[in-house]
């Protein structure tokens, strides 16, 4: 382990230059960039972390609107890394709010003294390759350089916020902000006017919570989906030494799941039973918290066919029966897209809010938003006054946070142009024509966690190896990166993911090509391709 003195030289700058000089560079100081600069640290390296916030946690830092909490059972979703850290944490509720998130990884953050290694309050404007020095120069819009060896983007599978351009939000003369853009300082709603633009995961948690204390809501809803009950609840100290007991086998079943979740498939389909036996089945499910409902439920009801219908058509009544009012319930209930294709929604009285006499709902599928008025929001066929906007509208997911900053690799070539069509990657770790460059934001479509760790730490092997053996470039081969985009575009057209309209394709963001921007595969066969790539010797990376 190197020393502050060690990591920094003098003090981390090259006196010649005025460029901070490193082995490798890690862009995000959120779950993946913490884990990276450990790991990193722990191999020898001189690491320098920039991060855009002043604080550390990514996600779990900026997301601090009203009711942000897990979906994943928290005790499967922190690190496991340390039996130490496992062992002294002790999570609070089944699935964790924000502030406590937050609380977890500075808690990590300062255990390993990380800290030592970001600099905050530094967003990324470039990276730029130096082929005669086969080094990554990094700078900060505020003008600071570095340089290294290695670049790591750990920016975040949701972290470029999207906010559609509205006609005329520059005057709106209200308060107005994106869910993901959280004023640390809170927002004052009570008893005001209140538009949530926006009914994807986000919005479910925050329309929940602030419908309490606005004077009236207005939710503008393009697509309904299919939610369900989180049914959070705090941890009994008697499940927190069972839990501490048995991480081992949590962890092993986590890493055993398609998406490294706790809940296994039933391995009978839902045609193969009676009528009444599936009813049962699915009763019982909606009744366990979390994504049991979704992930545990027979196998095909997360393939295109009838069993995913029958089930989307139990899930549907369940929305009618909470929600009072006919008309608003047939608005709440999906029928324009696969249960499934979308990640699910958790809820802790959603549809309840919908029986409230301040709330309102609006179809702006049937009736599109026009323009932001100077007093709050018009759509085709009327007008809505409101003190507060809340654009609830989502991410430019997976590659936005990458070809947001100007990116250059060998021939001055920019990632948004080699992106334009979809990612262009092997295994979404590397692009060709971007050597020493590491993309682990796309780790994960799951339990991000547990699906992080595992990238992160051949990465780090990765970098280790090159390093060891003298090289000083690796880049995937031409061929294996075009094998890899045609296997994540037959393969993904193929599963209930890209089905329907969402980021998981793109989907939401105007203009942006329609691609399947993770891979198609389990995390177990990603794992086991990750490995046996490198068992040979980093098969399909060009080594120099």
């Amino acid at each position: 382990m190197v020393s502050p003195a060690q990591q920094n030289g003098a003090n981390g700058v090259n006196p010649a230059e005025e460029i901070e000089q490193f082995d490798a560079i890690v862009i995000g100081a959120g779950v993946t960039g913490l884990y990276t600069s450990y790991c990193l640290r722990n191999h020898g390296m001189r690491v320098r972390v920039f991060e855009d916030g002043d604080g550390v946690g990514g996600t779990w830092y900026w997301n601090r609107y009203p009711g942000a909490r897990f979906d994943s059972e928290s005790y499967t979703y922190g690190y496991s890394f340390s039996e130490e850290l496992l062992q002294e944490w002790d999570w609070k509720e089944l699935y964790s709010g924000q502030p406590e998130n937050e609380r977890y990884l500075n808690y990590v953050a300062d255990k390993f003294d990380l800290r030592q290694y970001i600099r905050f309050n530094s967003r990324v404007k470039g990276c730029y390759f130096e082929e005669d020095r086969n080094t990554w120069r990094v700078e900060i819009e505020d003008g600071h350089k570095a340089r290294a060896p290695f670049l790591v983007t750990a920016v975040g599978l949701l972290s470029a916020f999207y906010v559609p351009d509205f006609e005329g939000l520059d005057t709106f003369q209200g308060q107005w902000c994106h869910t993901g853009r959280w004023p640390k300082e809170g927002m004052d709603l009570a008893g005001k006017r209140v538009g949530v633009i926006g009914t994807g995961a986000t919005a479910v948690q925050l329309i929940t919570e602030i419908a309490k204390e606005v004077g009236h809501l207005t939710v503008f809803q393009r697509t309904a989906n299919y939610c369900a009950p989180l049914r959070n609840r705090p941890i009994t100290d008697e499940e927190h030494r069972e839990i501490r007991a048995n991480y081992p086998e949590i962890f092993r079943r986590c890493a055993e799941t398609a998406g490294s979740f706790v809940h296994m498939f039933d391995p009978r389909s839902a045609l193969e039973v009676s009528a009444e036996q599936r009813e049962e089945q699915y009763e019982r499910l909606w009744h366990e918290p979390g994504f049991a409902k979704w992930l545990s439920n027979f196998y095909d009801v997360m393939l295109p066919g009838e069993a995913n219908e029958d089930y989307a058509e139990f899930v549907r009544n369940k929305i009618r029966e909470r929600v009072h009012d006919p008309e608003v319930a047939e608005m709440l209930a999906p029928k324009d897209h696969m249960f499934g294709s979308k990640r699910l929604p958790c809820e802790s009285g959603y549809y309840e809010v919908y029986n409230r006499d301040n709330v309102l709902l609006v179809d702006v599928k049937k009736a599109p938003i026009q323009r932001i008025t100077p007093t709050g929001l018009a759509t085709a066929d009327a007008e809505y006054d409101l003190d507060v906007i809340i654009f609830a509208t989502g991410y430019d997911a997976v590659t936005g946070s990458l070809t947001r900053i100007d990116i250059r690799g060998v021939g001055g070539g920019k990632l948004t142009d080699k992106f334009a069509n979809g990612p262009r990657t092997y295994m979404g770790i590397q692009s060709s024509g971007f050597p020493n460059m590491f993309t682990v934001n796309a780790a994960s479509v799951g339990n991000f966690v547990r699906a992080a760790e595992p990238l992160v730490e051949w990465v780090t092997e990765c970098i280790r190896y090159v390093r060891e053996n003298e090289y000083v470039r690796i880049s995937p081969t031409a061929e294996a990166e075009d094998e890899w985009v045609n296997h994540v575009n037959e393969e993904g057209s193929k599963i209930l993911r890209s089905q329907a309209n969402s980021w998981f394709v793109g989907a939401n963001i105007p203009g942006k090509a329609r691609a399947l921007l993770t891979s198609p595969d389990t995390a177990p066969v990603m794992r086991a391709k990750r490995a046996d790539v490198a068992a040979k010797g980093y098969e399909g990376f060009l080594l120099e």
